[in-house]
């Protein structure tokens, strides 16, 4: 049984869910969110909760009851407040801007790297090294923040690379010289 599953979802005063037979849709102050639902799920709003419940018994109906539980209370989450991903660059000569929708990134290739935002993605830069990345879907932040970070990732010897913040990247120690 999933525990995470069995939570309803709470649903604030401003935030309104049409629920059809294959999706659910959710509209708040920040935008809108749709998601299509599997078979073996269903879902039923009383007042101002959600409630999430397998079709069947099967674990494999379990499983899909607590993803999209949660996939449903960030959808919540992200129409009311929106998420964000911050990452840092570090490395001597390592900065970014930002033209229109399009990240510019120079970090130690010879050639800048342009990452174009998705549609209702907002990119902002604050002092050409830090990258703020937000919008209304957690999995659509989290992929474009994985993608920017992915151009050059942080390398174990001298920590140069893009990162997010509070990531701990491990340091190694170099060649020992001849002795």
């Amino acid at each position: 049984m999933s525990r995470i599953g069995k939570i309803p979802v709470t649903i604030p005063d401003k935030i309104t869910v049409t629920l059809t037979s294959s999706t659910i849709t959710i509209k708040g102050p920040k935008g809108q969110l749709a998601r299509e639902l599997p078979d073996c799920i269903k879902i039923s709003q009383e007042d101002n909760t959600l409630s999430v419940s397998p079709v069947d018994t099967a674990l494999k109906s379990q499983q899909i009851r607590g993803l999209y539980r949660r996939l449903i209370a960030n959808m919540v989450l992200g129409v009311t407040e929106g998420f964000q991903k911050k990452l840092i660059l570090q490395g001597v000569g390592y900065r970014c801007q930002v033209q229109g929708k399009k990240l510019i990134l120079s970090v130690g290739f010879s050639h800048t790297v342009e990452i174009a935002a998705p549609e209702g993605i907002i990119i902002a830069v604050e002092a050409n090294t830090n990258v703020t990345i937000s919008g209304i879907d957690k999995e659509l932040v989290g992929q474009v923040a994985s993608n920017i970070r992915s151009v050059r990732p942080p390398e174990p010897y001298k920590g140069k690379g893009i990162r997010y913040v509070g990531e701990f990247v491990r340091q190694k120690v170099g060649k020992a010289g001849k002795k």
